[in-house]
């Protein structure tokens, strides 16, 4: 899927690369920090910098949107299935993030594990209420702290070898 993600991106230049990869769903920074060190030999900053910025450019929109467009969504035939899964998908991550809100979320987004992220962090922040403001930088820190993460993984990865 990388593969074919980067191919599909290939006439961008490769930091506008790593920012797009950045913002898509499951693959946000976790995918474009190793791919901007291994791939495209981008110094760590650089692929840091590029990576956190690429993963919270879609919060705002995902914490503003979301819960009106998975209502509209869940109302009709074709999307409603659809719909339902993600709603039951960001609900099954918030147990942690109503009793700790702020921290929970930063944890949450943190953590470099698939399932987690900003857009699934968004997705439940939203669906639970949080507030816009706090759940922003909440999700930037915690991108951020991902970020930094990969690229001590990618960096202690590369001096194994």
């Amino acid at each position: 899927m990388q593969q074919a993600i980067i191919n599909f991106l290939a006439f961008l230049p490769d930091w506008l690369e790593i920012i797009v990869v950045s913002a898509i769903p499951i693959v946000e920074l976790r995918g474009a920090i190793p791919l901007a060190i291994l791939a495209y030999g981008m110094p760590y900053w650089q692929a840091y910098f590029l990576g956190v910025l690429g993963s919270i450019i879609p919060a705002p929109f995902i914490l503003l949107f979301i819960p009106a467009i998975l209502k509209w969504m869940s109302g009709t035939k074709i999307f409603g299935k659809m719909a339902n899964w993600l709603i039951a998908k960001g609900m099954k991550k918030t147990d942690k993030l109503i009793q700790y809100e702020f921290w929970g979320l930063f944890f949450f987004v943190a953590i470099p594990l698939p399932g987690t992220g900003v857009w699934t962090g968004c997705l439940a922040a939203s669906l639970i209420g949080l507030d816009f403001k706090r759940s922003m930088i909440s999700v930037t820190l915690g991108s951020a702290t991902a970020g930094l993460i990969v690229s001590l993984l990618v960096a202690g990865g590369l001096s194994l070898f």
